[in-house]
C-alpha cells in the first residue's frame, strides 16, 4: 500500500493509515472535519458546538492532526484549523488498495471453487513433480 508516497508492507506506512482510519472512527472527529473544509475555525468555536470541554475537542483536533487530516495554524492568540484537501483522498486510496487486493482474494477463490487451476501457484498439497 502507498499512502502518501510511504511504499506499501512497511510498518511507517501501516502506521499511516492507522492513524487515519483511528482518526476517522470517531464521529466528533468527522464532524470537526466537515465544519473546516474550506474554512478556517478556531478551536474555541469549535468546543461550543459540541457538549464537551474545551481539552477534550483540543483532543480530537490532535488526533485529526496527527494523522494529517486537518493543518492547524496561529493568528495572534487562536489556533485554527482547517481540514486538509489531500486528506479524503488519502483515505481514498488506501481503501481503494484494500478493494483491489480483496477483489483479486475473491477472484482466485471463485477459480479454486469452479475447479479452474492457479498457473502460477503449484498446490501444495500435491508435493513435488517428479
Amino acid at each position: 500500500m502507498v499512502v502518501d508516497g510511504v511504499p506499501g508492507g512497511t510498518e511507517e506506512a501501516e502506521d499511516v493509515v492507522d492513524r487515519l482510519f483511528h482518526a476517522l472512527a470517531d464521529t466528533t472527529r468527522r464532524d470537526i472535519l466537515r465544519r473546516c473544509v474550506g474554512e478556517d475555525l478556531s478551536v474555541s468555536r469549535l468546543a461550543k458546538a459540541y457538549p464537551m470541554s474545551f481539552a477534550a475537542v483540543q483532543k480530537h483536533v490532535a488526533v485529526l492532526e496527527r494523522a494529517g487530516l486537518v493543518v492547524k495554524r496561529r493568528r495572534g492568540r487562536e489556533q485554527l484549523v482547517r481540514t486538509d484537501p489531500d486528506a479524503v483522498g488519502r483515505a481514498r486510496q488506501a481503501l481503494d488498495e484494500l478493494e483491489t487486493a480483496w477483489r483479486g482474494r475473491v477472484e482466485r477463490m471463485s477459480r479454486l471453487l469452479a475447479g479452474e487451476a492457479e498457473p502460477d501457484v503449484p498446490n501444495p498439497l500435491e508435493g513435488p513433480e517428479r
